[in-house]
């Protein structure tokens, strides 16, 4: 099967500072990727990366077997969406007309939706739960319903990889929730390929097909979440103290942060006895 995603050997610098150094994966067409790893690691440059944004100076980027490099701009988002970290808040645009740009890919030189373009823009808004919201103001709604306002723009480009930048990033665990069983359901129904970065450990272990740990620009480890997430691989990567246990619910790792304060009492136990 062709990866939806393939890198070989990529470097990618800012100015005289590497940021990603010799990077080669790949990532399974249908999967749910996840993208984890400390800050300055590499994550948002490496989804950068994988779009075109920052190109490489060196090494190999494909996209569904194609190399990045032979794709136009807009044959790229007919195959690729991207959902930022950050969207814009204060724009002058309803729901609609925001997940209507999504069809951008898709339109003639006139650039007019027709029919079709606008059933798939609301076929877009059911699935998301924003179809109440049509005739808001983005500026108006919370971040959970902005986030999936964006996320049905992503879904109206009708691509087959969606590449998000820590989506559930400042929201509640509610909205969390909602969030990633979208993707899961986008997955699962949709055959979309999910790449997502994430800072939570916790998250990438529920809903994770496969994790990429980086550090300091390279893979420090990959592979499915109990084969990344222990606490020898972890502590290695993050520098502090973790316990990794086991989710009797899902049958998943089950990470949980060490105060200082305990490591603290711990030491001063040891030099009692």
């Amino acid at each position: 099967m062709t990866a939806a995603v393939r890198l070989a050997g990529v470097w990618v610098s800012y100015g005289e500072y590497p940021i990603l150094q010799d990077l080669s994966l790949e990532v399974s067409a249908g999967s749910f990727f996840i993208v984890i790893g400390p800050n300055s690691a590499g994550k948002t440059t490496l989804a950068k990366t994988m779009v075109g944004v920052v190109p490489p100076q060196r090494g190999l980027v494909e996209i569904l077997g194609r190399p990045l490099s032979t794709y136009s701009r807009k044959a790229l988002a007919r195959q690729v969406a991207v959902v930022p970290q950050f969207s814009p808040v204060e724009v002058p645009f309803t729901v609609r007309e925001v997940v209507l740009m999504g069809r951008s890919p898709h339109l003639s030189l006139a650039g007019l939706e027709r029919r079709r373009d606008l059933e798939i823009a609301a076929e877009a808004m059911a699935v998301t739960q924003v179809a109440h919201l049509a005739n808001r103001r983005l500026d108006q709604l919370s971040g959970g319903e902005r986030q999936r306002v964006i996320i049905a723009r992503a879904i109206c480009q009708q691509p087959q990889i969606l590449i998000l930048d820590e989506p559930t990033a400042s929201l509640d665990l509610a909205h969390q929730i909602h969030i990633m069983d979208l993707l899961e359901r986008l997955k699962e129904e949709r055959g979309f390929t999910i790449i997502m970065i994430s800072h939570d450990l916790n998250l990438a272990a529920i809903y994770g097909d496969q994790l990429l740990l980086l550090h300091q620009g390279r893979v420090a480890s990959q592979g499915t979440p109990a084969e990344v997430l222990t606490y020898e691989i972890l502590e290695r990567a993050y520098g502090c103290v973790l316990l990794v246990g086991h989710n009797p619910l899902l049958q998943r790792p089950q990470v949980t942060l060490v105060p200082g304060r305990f490591l603290v009492h711990l030491h001063k136990e040891d030099k009692k006895a």
